[in-house]
């Protein structure tokens, strides 16, 4: 299996308040885009902080990559919204903090009623236990993290059946073109020797014949031709190709965390359809080079995509 890197999730529960009356709904919100690392940004109000480690821990063990937005919401009906009770934990760790200090330094001032009220997660919002609160993010987000594991598994399979299509094309580009490098290398070699034989006018009567024969001369021809015809042998590159695109034919059909290895891979194809393009001796070589880039151009933009 393939995973893209991009998704969207959301998961929701309902909660009764602890008197019975009033209620709040909790959701938790992901969205990951594609990045070079795993990077996991929080955005949740205070009474839900004490699960970000455990959030975070749930999705390093499902996620390898991408960016993540992890969004907890509290949805409070309006006779939870003004309930305002204090949390009796969190004032109690406060009172705890506030001896130390006191003790530490006893010329310090106590902290006063507002500054005790505003101190983050001391005044409740809801009167929902906050076990009941902590286990509703947590399942919300486990259900989250599972449906974005799906959504990124089917983008995943897309985006494979796109990169396979790109491969069997090119592998039939380099299939139709390798049987014609040798005709097409022939001709090209035979255009260079008429044009130099015209050009040093071997084909008449010549008087500096005399100096240097036509056999030496065209002998001569001969060999920077077969020179030239090394030159732009593109054999090699074919052969290359074909093993560039084997392999990463095999990436995509074993599946995993792909897309460190793909992105690899479309670097060494773009080289070897460079390579093509600089050394093609004929249109149709020329065109072949022109189509596979854009081919391998394609990939490269959805390897990018790819955990």
């Amino acid at each position: 299996m393939i995973y893209s890197m991009t998704g969207y999730a959301s998961a929701t529960r309902e909660l009764a308040a602890a008197s019975g009356t009033g209620a709040m709904s909790v959701s938790v919100e992901l969205r990951t885009v594609n990045s070079r690392f795993l990077d996991l940004n929080f955005r949740m109000p205070e009474e839900a902080r004490t699960c970000e480690p455990t959030l975070r821990e749930m999705l390093m063990t499902k996620l390898s990559r991408g960016k993540v937005d992890i969004r907890v919401n509290f949805q409070r009906s309006e006779q939870t919204a003004t309930v305002g009770s204090l949390n009796r934990d969190a004032l109690s760790q406060l009172a705890v903090l506030e001896r130390a200090v006191l003790d530490a330094f006893p010329g310090s001032e106590r902290m006063r009623t507002g500054e005790i009220l505003r101190w983050p997660g001391v005044l409740a919002e809801t009167n929902v236990p906050p076990e009941a609160l902590r286990d509703a993010v947590l399942a919300c987000g486990k259900q989250a993290i599972g449906e974005l594991v799906d959504v990124r598994a089917r983008e995943g399979a897309q985006l494979a059946t796109m990169l396979l299509n790109n491969v069997t094309e090119m592998e039939a580009i380099v299939a139709r073109i390798t049987p014609l490098v040798p005709e097409l290398i022939a001709k090209h070699q035979q255009k260079i020797v008429e044009r130099l034989q015209e050009a040093l006018g071997i084909a008449a009567p010549d008087a500096a014949a005399t100096i240097v024969s036509r056999e030496e001369i065209a002998e001569r021809i001969r060999q920077e031709v077969t020179m030239y015809g090394i030159r732009i042998d593109i054999a090699e590159e074919l052969s290359r190709l074909t093993a560039h695109l084997n392999e990463t034919r095999h990436v995509i059909e074993k599946g995993g965390k792909v897309g460190k290895r793909l992105d690899f891979m479309m670097q060494e194809l773009n080289r070897e359809a460079n390579t093509l393009g600089s050394k093609a001796a004929a249109k149709e070589l020329a065109d072949a080079s022109m189509t596979l880039k854009l081919l391998i151009e394609q990939m490269r933009e959805q390897v990018q995509n790819l955990e």
